[in-house]
């Protein structure tokens, strides 16, 4: 008698399966680039999954040309609709992907002065897909954490807003910072990073190294900030 509901952050109805905006929203939100920084940043995401657009190179050309020395910072038609092509192939198929339960899950996750990002996806024939885009404005005193607790915090949001996907499987976590590997074994911890590594327990994860060039996606959701969220902030108490 139901006629369409949330499964796994997947709309299931008469129509099929589909994405559900939760999953996406990170990106649909996504404002305009106001600098050359924040152009290199997107372009950097979107070139990450440029092997599934077709004709990327032609379709960021408008975009790219804003980035060449002395050329007036200025959107025009043709760069808004190359920014909007691009936002709309990263929410799309077949970048977007149902996870796949016979292979493990990978999270890219990152975290900046004032925001932290994440991205849940699946290597299938070698090739990187999403699953789900996640990312979040700090508030209070998550601000003043110090770098390598921002990074663990990363961590510990995208793990609690993804755990349907996680509990039982393999996980994969890809991060650009090498202190964190030996902060989950730091035997002085505080009792607030105590609770944290108890969370993360709770789940069969494997911590890689990624060199901050190549996590271009997550490095663009982390400096992203979105005003008038109505959103909760991270609860890191748990």
């Amino acid at each position: 008698m139901v006629r369409e509901g949330i499964v796994l952050r997947y709309l299931v109805s008469e129509r099929g399966i589909e994405v559900h905006k939760a999953k996406i929203q990170v990106i649909e939100r996504l404002p305009l680039p106001v600098n050359t920084k924040g152009i290199r940043s997107f372009l950097g995401h979107a070139g990450f999954y440029h092997r599934f657009i077709k004709d990327f190179s032609f379709i960021a050309r408008p975009l790219t040309r804003l980035l060449v020395k002395d050329v007036p910072f200025e959107f025009y038609d043709a760069s808004l609709q190359a920014f909007k092509i691009l936002k709309k192939t990263l929410i799309s198929a077949p970048i977007i992907q149902p996870p796949d339960w016979s292979l493990p899950f990978e999270i890219m996750c990152d975290a900046s002065g004032y925001t932290v990002g994440a991205v849940l996806g699946q290597t299938k024939d070698k090739k990187h897909h999403v699953i789900a885009y996640a990312s979040k404005t700090l508030t209070g005193p998550q601000l003043n954490y110090a770098t390598t607790k921002k990074e663990l915090l990363a961590i510990v949001f995208a793990i609690d807003k993804i755990r349907s996907y996680l509990v039982g499987a393999k996980v994969i976590i890809y991060f650009d910072h090498v202190a964190i590997k030996y902060l989950l074994t730091k035997k002085d911890a505080t009792p607030h990073l105590i609770r944290w590594i108890l969370l993360l327990q709770e789940f069969d994860l494997e911590i890689k190294d990624k060199k901050g060039v190549e996590n271009y996606v997550v490095d663009h959701l982390s400096r992203m900030q979105f005003e008038n969220s109505e959103e909760l902030p991270i609860n890191d108490s748990f």
